[in-house]
């Protein structure tokens, strides 16, 4: 099974949930961006990315805003289920932009990144990189991606959601002004393209059931394939 969850920052109680004890030998949990082990390359980072990586399940994220660029992409990259990951440790795997896996024989189509909130307060390479958005090539090189599968996803897995959700929950709930990017509309055009049924996405930190289709998530674990919550 293929599970979904929202940003975990580093925090390792978030493996000691109890939901995850039903986890299978197999079993896929995605993290839907802001991963945060790693982030300084210590020797007990290390530890706990070992610790992590000896899960009988696999423990696979996309990276979010707030990651050690740097770091992450030191790391080897090898293909895993059909989309290029980059290997950490153990059954710990990066989902790289852009990239499409089968899962249980279901696609799912990556794409991590996004714009951080304080941004221009930030200095770079002090937890914020200019990185965290995607470039022009990457979105170029995940369009090419999905037009090969003809729009054919099941499964979209995204730090950010569209433009779309993001200006219905500002509407909806008297939100501030919130800020779109050009990854924002790249999706409302990626929704309008493909045939999925479902859309995660963790940035908002939180857990709501948007649409039958749009699922935030930050603390609920969501089956994948059928969109019940995990108990």
């Amino acid at each position: 099974m293929v599970y979904v969850t929202g940003d975990t920052h580093g925090d390792i109680k978030r493996f000691s949930d109890p939901r995850l004890r039903s986890l299978k030998k197999g079993d896929t949990l995605i993290i839907c961006g802001d991963f945060g082990f790693i982030w300084d390359g210590t020797r007990s980072e290390e530890r706990v990315l070992k610790y992590l990586g000896r899960k009988r399940y696999n423990i696979c994220f996309i990276d979010g805003t707030h990651e050690n660029f740097d770091l992450l992409n030191q790391y080897p990259v090898a293909m895993w289920n059909g989309g290029k990951v980059h290997e950490i440790s153990g059954n710990v795997r990066h989902l790289m932009r852009g990239q499409v896996y089968t899962l249980e024989g279901k696609r799912y189509f990556t794409m991590g990144g996004g714009e951080s909130a304080d941004f221009e307060i930030r200095v770079e390479h002090n937890r914020w990189s200019k990185e965290e958005l995607p470039t022009r090539n990457e979105l170029l090189a995940a369009a090419r991606a999905v037009e090969k599968t003809g729009g054919k996803i099941d499964i979209i897995i995204t730090h950010e959601p569209p433009q779309k959700i993001k200006g219905f929950l500002q509407l909806k709930e008297n939100r501030e002004a919130v800020r779109v990017t050009g990854l924002n509309t790249f999706f409302d055009e990626l929704a309008a393209f493909c045939e999925f049924k479902r859309w995660f996405f963790g940035s908002l930190h939180e857990d709501k059931y948007i649409s039958t289709t749009h699922i935030g998530v930050f603390h609920n674990i969501v089956n994948a394939a059928t969109g019940e919550l995990l108990r």
